[in-house]
């Protein structure tokens, strides 16, 4: 069963973005934030942390209404056994963009955003954690390109 194409909103609204002063307090996940440009340029944040020429990655992907700060006792202990781990914040959560309009979070436009994170970084051999529908988002990404993951884990 294939899905509908990703609908590219004519207009994804104003793009609303939390302000870095929120997030100065947030203790215990002080890791650096990146962004990359997904859909119609959209920036979604993403902590990017251990070696990155690790031979396996961790994707730590949330849930509503969740977003990264969930994982933050996991990142540590990854990073300890030498894995290369990416927790991103889903589009309309965390650090990352939040469009105005509706129609913009549909499941297939958050399959195709998370689809092109791991694609642009490059993420390969890698041990999916999803939770809520972070799990049904990346379970879906995990069908469409099953060649870049070897583990997967949903709760």
């Amino acid at each position: 069963m294939s899905l509908p194409e990703r609908r590219d909103v004519p207009s994804i609204g104003e793009v609303l973005r939390t302000p870095p002063s929120c997030f100065e307090n947030v203790q215990g996940y002080d890791w650096p934030h990146h962004e990359v440009t997904v859909g119609p340029g959209l920036q979604m944040a993403y902590v990017d942390a251990g070696n990155p020429n690790a031979k396996e990655t961790v994707l730590l992907l949330h849930g509503e209404p969740m977003w990264g700060f969930l994982y933050r006792k996991m990142v540590t202990p990854f990073v300890d056994a030498g894995y290369r781990v990416i927790v991103p914040d889903l589009i309309g959560f965390g650090r990352s963009d939040k469009p105005t309009d509706e129609l913009a979070y549909s499941y297939s436009n958050h399959v195709a955003w998370v689809r092109e994170l791991v694609e642009k970084l490059g993420l390969t051999n890698i041990t999916f954690f999803g939770q809520d529908w972070g799990g049904l988002i990346g379970g879906r990404v995990i069908a469409e390109i099953p060649d870049r993951f070897a583990r997967v884990v949903f709760s």
